[in-house]
């Protein structure tokens, strides 16, 4: 991110768009400017010009995070003309200009220019005006006109004339609360109702017959941070979707002093023989639950799966949830790509439940997780469970392993570990992802305690070194070049959440028409059910640990790096979310890369977190550090280079890494009807192109430098990005998935000599 700048002109206006009393006295500060983001006609500073088309907002313009700024409306392009009319009954004593600019601007008084300002400036200040000035300005109506310009960090512009000998203090814009309300919906967004939305079983890795979706509308409230259970509910939200989104049906933005209520009844015919679990895929980010009036538990963290044991809450008929969520979405609070002020690269927040809530009934003894171990080579597998409660010595551990319809192997035990062996066993890969059913059972004199389904596959990740002594990526002992794009996982009705099962499918499947074979998660923890597909269908996939926004230096590849630092209260958070998400994902064999960091953001004790994440798992790689502050620990040396693919080979630094590109291209295309909003600064890497084949010629480039940097020894690279986000409009797809910008089979044919061996 660029530091932010700031572009602001203040010259005071009157009439009226916000009431009087929020702005003191002088009626010259309030009133509303037209304003226009696209070059107007040469004589658009002129009185008489119409102005009829332009729209109407307050001042002032630009994006909120620019320091000292004033925001009453949202400014991002690159280019703004604003006109204003003002009335004075009599002129100022001493007319001046307030103003606060940033790279250029020039003000017009009654169509003749009175100043122009180069560079910018970090605050207000008071320019008085020169007597040719002066004599622009009469009492009466007077137009007021300005042109700015911005190309990069933050902005903002506003303008207003004060009287030099008196000048007024400025009101604060009101706080927040809508996002931005775009038009853009997919094709499956605009099909979800309350009676479908996610109602596919949220834990294939683990499944059971009898479970209750509590997917639907809910009540909801918005209460201040420390009030009480509303008396009242503002209406429906539509769950699983956030606050923020459009399929939500509320489109609210959470502030960090506010709380989010939730509040929906179920139904029980009778109580449960054995124990009742309620179970949240996500919410985002701290919440308590209440079932009947009574507390079942609090939970800490914005992307993993929880749940709680309610069995003494609930009673048979009617039952009450009652859920208050909290979400600041700053410093250490992992939020990956969400920002309270989204621009650029950053994204619209997301507040409260985001994934599926259900419920499901178990034994006192049941299955609570599955862990696989594989051998390709022998054919065994083990399969060790996580219990609720605990077997007897006499219960018996039942595992039937099935390839389709036929049985492949048993096992027995009287403990939670059991072992199997298929003989010959079919190995997973994106060529052939190859999976194993299994069947799981939990028996005690006879009786059935617990029975869950699951899955497996045969697959070993691995590096070595080519005949030129690189090192290279391998998968069940064969070289394979990982080729990828960064997605960020994000959609224009559902953010974070995406609109349905079906979406996720299309998206993975258009990926691997495409070409590519793996997938980049970046910064955010899908659905399981995402994670379920990428197995089936043979998508590698290198998680990221979502990130937290509280930085060292970002000093890439040189030595002496710096670390940010975290308090032992913010580590201990960062490492339990960590764990809680290797924990969560670890079954899924299309994952083949963990990533704890992202250029920088949040990197602290890099050494530490890498040597446990490779303790944790050493099934997996360990790319520490993807882009950002290298230190040698775990598997890969990660470097990332816009727009073109790049690397700055170290033979001697690097010698023990495998060296990858995590991130390259971002060529931006515009789509006109298929933008988030087309009065932001919609932006790609390398500036836009004039035309849709340059574009792709751009994209052809950038593949050719990446062959080129395989054959020095590059195992891997990750393209930018799957679709377009919000402002950003690099993707291979529109942010509505309704326009690809260069058929699958054309990627397919461009990128073929990267994958083939």
């Amino acid at each position: 991110m660029s530091r932010c700048l700031s572009v602001c002109l203040l010259i005071f206006l009157c009439g009226s768009l916000i009431p009087e009393s929020a702005f003191g006295q002088d009626r010259n500060i309030s009133g509303p400017w037209q304003f226009i983001l696209r070059q107007p006609d040469e004589n658009w500073m002129l009185p008489d010009f119409d102005d009829g088309q332009w729209r109407t907002a307050p001042g002032g313009f630009g994006t909120r995070e620019t320091p000292n700024a004033r925001v009453f409306t949202e400014w991002s392009t690159n280019n703004i003309w604003m006109r204003k009319k003002l009335k004075f009954d009599e002129l100022p004593t001493k007319p001046a200009l307030l103003i606060y600019h940033d790279e250029d601007a020039q003000v017009y008084l009654n169509g003749k220019l009175i100043a122009k300002f180069d560079g910018y400036i970090t605050e207000y200040k008071v320019v008085e005006l020169n007597a040719e000035s002066i004599a622009q300005l009469k009492t009466g109506e007077n137009l007021l006109a300005v042109h700015c310009r911005q190309s990069g960090g933050g902005q903002f512009i506003d303008v207003h004339v004060i009287d030099a000998n008196a000048v007024p203090k400025l009101p604060e814009p009101p706080p927040e609360t809508q996002p931005t309300i775009s038009p853009l919906i997919t094709q499956w967004g605009s099909e979800v109702t309350a009676e479908n939305a996610w109602t596919e079983y949220p834990r294939p890795e683990l499944q059971r017959s009898h479970w209750t979706n509590l997917n639907g509308n809910w009540d909801y409230a918005i209460t201040e941070l420390a009030g009480n259970r509303p008396s009242q509910w503002s209406g429906h939200i539509l769950v699983p979707f956030a606050l923020e989104s459009k399929l939500s049906g509320v489109q609210r933005l959470l502030a960090p002093n506010e709380a989010l209520w939730y509040h929906r009844t179920f139904l029980l015919d009778q109580m449960p023989a054995g124990r009742m679990l309620l179970n949240f895929e996500a919410v985002d980010f701290e919440c308590e639950v209440w079932v009947n009036n009574q507390s079942v538990g609090k939970h800490v963290g914005g992307n993993i799966a929880f749940s709680f044991d309610i069995s003494t809450a609930v009673k048979a008929g009617s039952n009450e949830i009652v859920i208050k969520v909290l979400d600041a979405t700053g410093n250490t609070q992992l939020r990956g790509k969400q920002r309270l002020d989204p621009q650029g690269i950053w994204y619209t927040r997301v507040s409260g439940i985001w994934q599926t809530v259900w419920l499901e009934e178990v034994s006192k003894t049941a299955v609570r997780d599955i862990d696989f171990k594989t051998d390709i080579t022998t054919g065994e597998a083990t399969v060790t469970l996580a219990l609720d409660g605990e077997m007897q010595t006499s219960d018996l551990l039942q595992v039937i392993v099935s390839d389709g319809d036929m049985v492949v192997a048993r096992g027995d035990a009287n403990g939670p570990i059991a072992k199997v062996k298929v003989l010959s066993p079919k190995l997973w890969s994106p060529q052939s992802p190859h999976l194993y059913d299994v069947q799981i059972q939990i028996q005690r004199g006879g009786q059935l305690l617990d029975s869950v389904k699951s899955y497996f596959a045969f697959r070993e990740v691995g590096k070595s070194k080519d005949a030129k002594g690189n090192w290279i990526l391998t998968l069940n002992h064969k070289p394979i070049f990982h080729w990828g794009p960064l997605d960020q996982g994000w959609w224009p009705d559902g953010l974070l959440t995406p609109p349905s099962d079906e979406a996720m499918q299309w998206e993975i499947n258009w990926l691997k028409e495409a070409g590519f074979n793996m997938i980049r998660k970046h910064i955010k923890v899908e659905p399981r059910r995402y994670y379920y597909h990428c197995d089936r269908l043979g998508m590698m996939v290198w998680q990221d640990q979502v990130s937290a926004i509280k930085n060292p230096k970002w000093t890439r590849f040189e030595t002496n790096p710096e670390e940010a630092q975290w308090t032992p209260e913010e580590h201990q958070q960062f490492m339990a979310e960590f764990e809680a998400m290797i924990q969560q994902l670890d079954h899924h064999p299309a994952i083949v890369i963990w990533t704890p960091y992202n250029e920088a953001w949040g990197q602290h004790l890099t050494m530490e977190v890498g040597q446990w994440a490779v303790k944790r798992d050493p099934t997996r790689l360990i790319n520490i550090a993807s882009g950002g502050n290298f230190w040698p620990v775990g598997d890969i040396a990660d470097w990332h280079q816009y727009p073109h693919p790049g690397f700055p080979f170290d033979a001697e630094r690097f010698k023990d890494f495998v060296l990858v590109v995590g991130e390259f291209g971002g060529h931006g295309w515009p789509v006109d009807g298929h933008l988030w909003d087309p009065n932001r600064r919609n932006w790609g890497y390398g500036g836009l192109p004039q035309n849709a084949d340059e574009y792709k010629d751009r994209f052809v480039e950038s593949i050719r430098l990446l062959i080129e940097l395989k054959s020095q020894g590059i195992a891997a690279g990750v393209y930018t990005q799957t679709t377009d986000v919000e402002g950003e409009i690099n993707g291979l797809l529109t942010y509505d998935r309704k326009v690809v910008k260069i058929p699958a089979e054309e990627l397919k044919k461009i990128t073929a000599p990267l994958v083939e061996n």
